[in-house]
């Protein structure tokens, strides 16, 4: 049988194997989202795929592993989290990219460990921002709008305008949610949680399709086939699966460093399969965002290595 520290040394190199898998699956499926949505509707498109994921893993667990279902109250808790992460951060985010590149919104998605801090902040109201937070966001923000600079033109579309409000909104729910499931889910099985949130976040998607979408002429392409398949079996139940268990075992600080890579992949991916712009300056504009994100994540940890020390002192 193995010892209590061995089996935490196990699982801590696991929550880092399921993080490493996260940076790459991630990267791709912002390529593959907008492959999808460009010829199907976006919010039926991450209704379909995150319904049929939830689905897949809710029975998974209650028939296979004989996992009883959570009380009322439980289930509003993970409805309220599928709607924060799943309806908004990935139905909202689905919605933008029929008009949004798909590099231009993972970059945007990249900043959400900068919103998880900012939020941790102004929940410690004691916790002022040392300098490199604010430097550091100061620096991120200075990469997003040198991103938005090549980009001006496209301002002129409202669709568009639109799609990068929602793109920011996306990424504060799911900063949000990731911070309520993190403080809970050590009480409860992750994985059969992350199957109730995605079934919960699509059938949510439901009212925004009927409400937004145009759901005349619906056809099933084999990319739309294709890419539906790859979100809901990589995307979804892969991923999702990962980044449940490596919020129960790390940080999280640490678990959204995968918006280090994430924009990466999906940057040279959008610009090898969709042509999408790619040139020196959004070069050097992703490494400026990736330079902040980094600064609030060293500043942050250096705050509350500190306060722990005063703590100790104390």
């Amino acid at each position: 049988m193995p010892t209590p520290i061995f089996a935490a040394v196990k699982s801590k190199t696991l929550a880092y194997l399921c993080l490493a898998g996260i940076c790459i699956i991630w990267g791709t499926t912002f390529l593959v989202m907008r492959v999808g949505v460009m010829q199907f509707p976006p919010f039926l498109f991450a209704a379909l795929r995150q319904i049929t994921a939830g689905l897949i893993m809710c029975l998974f667990f209650l028939i296979i592993k004989k996992e009883k279902l959570p009380a009322p109250k439980e289930l509003g808790i993970q409805a309220f989290r599928g709607f924060l992460m799943i309806t908004c951060g990935n139905g909202f985010v689905s919605w933008a990219e029929v008009s949004v590149p798909s590099g231009l919104a993972a970059i945007i998605c990249s900043t959400m460990p900068v919103v998880v801090i900012l939020i941790n902040i102004s929940i410690n109201r004691n916790e002022l921002p040392n300098f490199l937070i604010v430097l550091g966001s100061l620096v991120g923000l200075g990469g997003i709008v040198l991103v938005f600079s090549e980009y001006l033109a496209d301002f002129a579309n409202p669709r568009y305008s639109l799609g990068i409000v929602l793109i920011f909104v996306a990424t504060l729910t799911w900063a949000v949610g990731s911070l309520l499931t993190q403080r809970t889910i050590k009480n409860s099985n992750p994985f059969f949680n992350t199957g109730l949130q995605m079934l919960f976040g699509g059938l949510f998607c439901i009212p925004f399709s009927l409400t937004f979408d145009n759901l005349e002429n619906i056809t099933f392409s084999q990319e739309v086939f294709f890419a539906l398949s790859y979100l809901i079996v990589v995307g979804s139940i892969g991923a999702f699966s990962m980044y449940a268990y490596t919020l129960s075992q790390l940080p999280l600080t640490i678990a959204s460093l995968y918006s280090y890579v994430n924009p990466l992949v999906a940057v040279v991916l959008g610009w090898l399969v969709l042509s999408e712009k790619l040139n020196a300056k959004i070069g050097f504009a992703f490494l400026i965002t990736v330079a902040g994100i980094y600064l609030v994540n060293y500043g942050y940890a250096v705050q509350r290595k500190k306060i722990k020390s005063v703590s100790e002192q104390l």
